[in-house]
C-alpha cells in the first residue's frame, strides 16, 4: 500500500499532462453549441429600455442579426463596446443585446454613457435566456439568420479582426447560401 502512495504523484502528473495535451491547439473562442442549426429558444422577457414591452423569439425573424450577451459587471464587455458601436453605426450591423444577470439601472447608465449599439436590448436579470442559449459568461455573440436560427457562436470579445475574419464570413455565407 505504501508503494502505491509513492507512485500517486506520478500518476496524477501523467493524468494532468494528458488532459492539458488534449487542449493544445483548440480555439477557446469556439465552444460548440447544441443550438447551432436550431431556432433561438422560446422566451418572454422585458425590453431593457421599455419594461412594459415583452419580447420573445420572434424578435429574430426577418433579418440576419447578431445577439450580443453583455453585462455592466463584465470588463471584456467594456473592451468590445466601442467595436460594437462601430459595427452598428458604420457597418450597419443589426445587433440585439442580451443584458445578462445585470441591474437595469446600471445597464441604462452604461448605455447612456458609452452609447447604445443595440437595435433592441433584452433584459435577462436571472439569466434564463442565457442559460437556454448555453452561455458560459459574457461577452458571447451569436449569429442568428433571418428565420431565427442560431448559425454561429463566438465566445469572447468582438473586435474588428473577429468581425472581418469570423463573423462577416458567416453572415456572407448565410446571405449567399441561405
Amino acid at each position: 500500500m505504501k508503494r502505491f502512495f509513492l507512485f500517486l504523484p506520478l500518476l496524477i502528473a501523467v493524468v494532468l499532462g494528458v488532459v492539458l495535451f488534449a487542449g493544445i491547439g483548440k480555439d477557446p473562442t469556439k465552444l460548440e453549441s447544441a443550438l447551432i442549426g436550431k431556432p433561438v429558444p422560446a422566451f418572454s422577457l422585458k425590453d431593457l429600455n421599455t419594461p412594459e414591452t415583452q419580447l420573445n423569439e420572434t424578435l429574430f425573424k426577418g433579418k440576419v442579426q447578431l445577439l450580443n450577451v453583455w453585462g455592466t459587471w463584465c470588463p471584456a464587455c467594456r473592451d468590445e463596446h466601442d467595436d460594437l458601436m462601430w459595427l452598428a453605426e458604420d457597418e450597419g450591423v443589426s445587433i440585439v443585446g442580451l443584458n445578462y444577470k445585470d441591474n437595469r439601472d446600471d445597464a441604462l447608465v452604461w448605455l447612456d454613457r458609452l452609447g447604445n449599439p443595440y437595435s433592441t436590448s433584452i433584459y435577462d436579470p436571472r439569466g434564463t435566456l442565457g442559460f437556454d442559449l448555453g452561455v458560459y459568461g459574457a461577452p458571447e455573440t451569436f449569429v442568428i439568420d433571418e428565420q431565427g436560427v442560431v448559425r454561429y457562436r463566438h465566445v469572447g470579445v468582438v473586435n474588428e479582426k473577429v468581425w472581418r475574419e469570423t463573423l462577416l464570413p458567416v453572415i456572407n455565407d448565410i446571405r449567399e447560401n441561405g
